[in-house]
């Protein structure tokens, strides 16, 4: 499923490879019947925005939104386990399942960076990207909530998603919180917050040494709940 393929550069940072492909872009939005018609549009219009708008400006709004803070990191794990060393096990786990399936990271990249996760559902059958992208919808969810309250134009490939995985059960209650929420404290702090914490999310794992194919638990996605604003 290229669509998914196409979902991926888009949310990836963008480069001039990517820039330089959109007209094929496009043609797989239009060709491939994935996505719900209004995601289409949605993602068009998008792509139609990319086109219009300098590779230098669109490198710094991808920065300022991704890379400066923790609300909307893209990276899955961190939403769901914070700092805890759940963390590591559930990246362990994640990347035995990518293995187990054929799929092999060569970017230096964690396995649950979204557009990562996404290159690997558009490898997968239907039936399995849909419900593996459902049972993160809670995380994708809370991600585009939060997107649309800063009038991001990213927020329609989440929408997106949505429409094809389904909407999570609690959507209202996240849709609640991203309108809740204050500053993200890790911009206001990022100095401190960079000194002080280490990388420990592999810790004490063993790595992924085995050359034979384990027993690959689940994948779970859904753990630490969102914090809302203290009034």
């Amino acid at each position: 499923m290229l669509t998914f393929k196409v979902l991926s550069a888009l949310l990836s940072y963008p480069q001039a490879e990517m820039i330089e492909a959109l007209e094929e872009i496009v043609e797989v939005v239009e060709q491939e019947d994935v996505l719900q018609p209004k995601d289409k549009v949605a993602i068009l219009l998008l792509i139609r925005e990319f086109a219009g708008s300098e590779l230098m400006e669109l490198q710094e709004r991808y920065v300022a939104l991704f890379d400066r803070g923790r609300a909307l990191a893209l990276h899955i794990f961190e939403h769901v386990h914070g700092e805890s060393r759940d963390r590591g096990q559930a990246m362990v786990e994640l990347m035995e399942h990518y293995r187990a399936n054929g799929f092999e990271i060569t970017a230096k990249e964690l396995p649950d960076y979204i557009p990562l996760f996404l290159e690997y559902l558009s490898q997968r059958p239907l039936a399995e990207a849909r419900e593996l992208l459902g049972d993160a919808m809670p995380v994708l969810s809370l991600l585009g909530a939060r997107l649309a309250e800063r009038n991001s134009p990213y927020h329609v490939l989440f929408g997106a998603l949505e429409g094809f995985a389904g909407l999570p059960e609690d959507l209202e209650e996240i849709k609640a919180t991203a309108a809740s929420e204050g500053p993200d404290e890790t911009l206001v702090n990022m100095d401190k917050v960079w000194e002080e914490e280490a990388v420990t999310f592999m810790s004490g794992t063993g790595g992924c040494q085995s050359q034979q194919t384990p027993a690959v638990a689940p994948v779970q996605w859904v753990g630490r709940q969102p914090k809302t604003k203290s009034l």
